[in-house]
């Protein structure tokens, strides 16, 4: 196999025939996406009644703010969402291998090296993988650039018996401890009250919330609360994505708490002083190649003994590991030798001859470079779902066939074509028991065994949905389609109205700095945290309500200049041309009972004036000895048809009857 074309000459000569057999095992994945078929507020109440009930228990954890990140030992490979072998891969095996030898070298010392060879052991001889948040400053923007670079568990998948069985969240807790692996922060909620109370503190929230608000929120109404051991307001920040919130077994309390007293928190050890992933990129920022290999080179060769996936059997020619497209169709001819391949066949045949939004894109796997030859092939298959639509289509063929398997995030599958003119004394025709579902075992119906919902928060979807995903719309159609964007955006979250008017005024002053400072050159949604942070920063300074409305913007940006070069020397974020400072609230100025002081005078003054009170709201002197009947109820009224305004009410406001009044309109208008 030294020439390059060697294993395509291989895939072209291999043809198919009555003795050609198929393996194939699923090698990494994630959960299934799953689409409720109902409305959110359907979904809570019904998981309000499982609860209740004693069906079940609500689990609700952190959603930080990274990508899908799968790892399955050396040899299993190292996953990135639909792809792997790149510059994705190589920044988690880098940012995973660093936090592992954080959790075990100092305790370890020397040992650490075999302690990292033992996990890939593990991982590989039990056939498993693990799945990560990876959380960095380098791989492109989301609400917020982090403190930290790291990894947090999502998921354990045991992959050993060929359908994937994914481990419970106290069982990954248990994996996790033992290895030393970081965990999220998870909650449960055992009772119809504490379910009641979660939902009611995010709604609360929602608009308004940040980490630290809602994990303590969180933490008062929860049965049992487990800290992760990745603080995210320390290493994420405070711009919180959401919440994760999914019905799992009623036994979860009890089990967790079982899994608390046998796994205590390990100690923390301190930090690893080797580079940093953030020194590494800056350093090969001019070539991606040359990042992958740096990367690579830093990581203990204990943990990564070679570049296999990234750079093919021989580092220095690097020759394409692409396979042809023939692949998939040698995989549907040929006999399946097991269960397992029966069932992918299934899956991929189906997607493929209803003509699903999928790719099944196929890779020649250098990790069995030696087994190769012209009877045997080994390759990688990656399913890359392309449209969320398909997801939803083959859960209605799911509702048909419930045989059929599910169809994963992060799916990879090693498929082996061979040649046995012996033939296969398998177990391809009937089904064989590869353990039990966790949520089949539990006794939940399948739809309420996918109840899932996931709640996002407003300052992460300002920043993402808003501002950068908006970017196109802004520079290619201009700000008046940019503000119909972002409007649909928010009517489609049912925003407060109070909100709204907030963020339209600091989206059109997003819009005109924006458009000034890059004019028809599209600033890169990539990175564009380096203009939107400095420029949130700015506007939240304005106001306490502007504060509020931003949270949390531009204290950690002045370390983060490695993702991009500057545009140049510093400049104004917010225009320098006076500009009105901006109001939410109505005002009503009163006089309370002091006759003779001027009132009507003193409100001439103001109307003559524009602008003299600092703000753009509008301003109505209401002159009483111009109005007959009840002078209050009209106060009332134009208080109610327009909360925002200033209303002058020349009128004494001589007793405590009318201030009550007054105190009405302020809080109901």
């Amino acid at each position: 196999m030294s020439e390059p074309n060697a294993a395509d000459k291989l895939l072209e000569n291999f043809t198919v025939d009555s003795f050609t057999y198929s393996v194939a095992q699923v090698r990494a994945t994630f959960y299934p996406k799953f689409e409720n078929d109902k409305s959110d507020q359907e979904v809570r109440t019904r998981m309000a009644e499982m609860v209740s009930k004693g069906l079940a228990t609500l689990e609700v954890s952190l959603k930080h703010s990274g990508s899908l990140f799968m790892y399955a030992g050396h040899e299993g490979g190292a996953y990135a969402k639909n792809s792997y072998g790149n510059i994705y891969t190589a920044v988690g095996v880098f940012v995973l291998g660093r936090m592992f030898r954080e959790a075990w070298g100092e305790a370890w010392g020397s040992q650490c090296s075999k302690k990292q060879a033992e996990f890939n052991k593990f991982l590989e001889s039990n056939r498993m993988c693990i799945s990560m948040e990876l959380v960095t400053a380098v791989l492109g923007d989301h609400g917020q650039r982090p403190r930290e670079d790291y990894v947090v568990v999502t998921a354990v998948t045991d992959l050993g018996c060929g359908k994937p069985k994914f481990y419970s969240t106290p069982d990954v807790i248990a994996f996790c401890r033992k290895w030393r692996l970081p965990t999220n922060h998870v909650w449960l909620f055992s009772t119809r009250k504490s379910v009641i109370s979660f939902f009611a503190a995010y709604d609360a929230l929602c608009e308004e919330g940040t980490a630290t608000t809602v994990c303590k929120a969180l933490d008062e109404v929860a049965d049992v609360s487990i800290p992760g051991s990745k603080d995210h307001i320390k290493v994420q920040g405070e711009i919180l994505e959401g919440l994760v919130a999914r019905i799992v077994s009623r036994e979860s309390s009890e089990h967790m708490e079982q899994v608390l007293r046998d796994y205590p928190l390990p100690p923390s050890e301190g930090d690893y002083l080797g580079s940093s992933l953030r020194d590494i990129w800056a350093e090969n920022r001019s070539d991606e190649k040359q990042q992958i290999k740096a990367l690579l080179e830093s990581v203990d060769t204990s943990f990564l003994p070679n570049y296999m996936d990234w750079f093919g059997n021989d580092v220095a020619d690097g020759h394409s590991r692409n396979a042809d497209r023939s692949v998939v169709s040698k995989f549907l001819q040929a006999l399946p030798a097991d269960f397992c391949t029966t069932k992918l066949q299934e899956m991929v045949r189906l997607m493929t001859e209803k003509r699903f939004p999928a790719a099944f894109k196929c890779y020649h796997n250098f990790h069995k470079i030696n087994s190769v030859s012209s009877d045997s092939l080994h390759f990688k298959m990656v399913i890359h779902v392309q449209s969320d639509s398909a997801f939803r289509r083959y859960q209605e063929e799911m509702r048909h066939n419930p045989g059929l398997w599910p169809l994963y995030r992060g799916f990879f599958v090693d498929v082996n074509l061979f040649k046995n003119k012996k033939g296969i004394a398998g177990e391809s025709s009937q089904e064989i028991n590869y353990g039990s579902d966790t949520n089949a075992k539990d006794g939940l119906a399948n739809e309420d065994a996918n109840l899932m919902i996931k709640l996002k928060f407003l300052k992460y979807k300002i920043r993402t949905f808003l501002i950068r995903n908006g970017l196109p719309v802004l520079f290619k159609q201009g700000e008046a389609a940019y503000k119909t964007y972002y409007l649909r955006q928010m009517k489609i979250w049912n925003t407060s109205a109070a909100k709204q008017r907030e963020l339209s005024r600091m989206l059109d002053d997003w819009a005109v700095y924006i458009r000034e400072t890059y004019g028809h050159e599209q600033l890169s949604s990539f990175s564009y945290l380096s203009e939107a942070e400095p420029f949130l920063e700015q506007y939240a300074k304005r106001s306490p309500k502007t504060q509020a409305l931003i949270g949390s913007a531009g204290s950690f940006m002045r370390d983060l200049a490695i993702i991009e070069g500057s545009r140049g020397e510093e400049r104004d974020i917010i225009p320098s041309s006076p500009t009105p400072m901006v109001k939410d609230e109505g005002l009503i100025v009163f006089f309370p009972g002091i006759p003779g002081c001027a009132k009507s005078a003193l409100c001439e003054e103001i109307m003559s004036a524009p602008g003299v009170l600092g703000d753009d709201r509008p301003v109505h002197h209401l002159m009483g000895d111009l109005f007959q009947g009840k002078y209050w109820g009209m106060v009332a009224e134009e208080c109610c048809n327009e909360p925002y305004s200033v209303i002058l009410a020349d009128k004494n406001a001589p007793n405590r009857g009318v201030w009550r009044q007054v105190i009405c309109f302020i809080f109901y208008s």
